[in-house]
């Protein structure tokens, strides 16, 4: 997966914005101004960090060469993924998508028929 293919794929889900509160290099990719993805998508080395539940995160790591606990993040729920690895294209999609869900799945009710979902899942 490349950048723009990283950044597409983050911006396709409802309601997905990408901002830079911490500068210009890092994009934050958020659902109801709560993060899901975090990138610096010209980096040399291509990384993502994702929200995951905390006992997927640490199998996933235990797993994954290419996956790290989430850098500067909280280790049990956010796991940072190394685009450029072995991991396909298609786990790192089903992997973002996951992230996104569980926080649309945190918020209230209305918020989430406003992105067009009946429920929080």
């Amino acid at each position: 997966m490349n950048p723009t293919g990283l950044r597409d794929h983050c911006l396709s889900f409802a309601g997905a914005e990408e901002t830079f509160p911490f500068g210009p290099r890092t994009s934050v990719f958020k659902v109801a101004g709560r993060m899901f993805a975090l990138s610096q998508l010209d980096a040399d080395s291509i990384r993502v960090s994702l929200k995951c539940e905390p006992d997927l995160a640490e199998a996933l790591r235990e797993a994954y060469a290419a996956m790290i606990p989430g850098y500067h993040l909280n280790k049990r729920r956010w796991n940072t993924v190394i685009i450029d690895g072995p991991l396909p294209d298609e786990t790192i999609r089903e992997m973002i998508e996951d992230s996104y869900k569980l926080v649309v799945g945190k918020l209230p009710p209305a918020r989430c028929r406003a992105l067009g979902r009946r429920d929080n899942a």
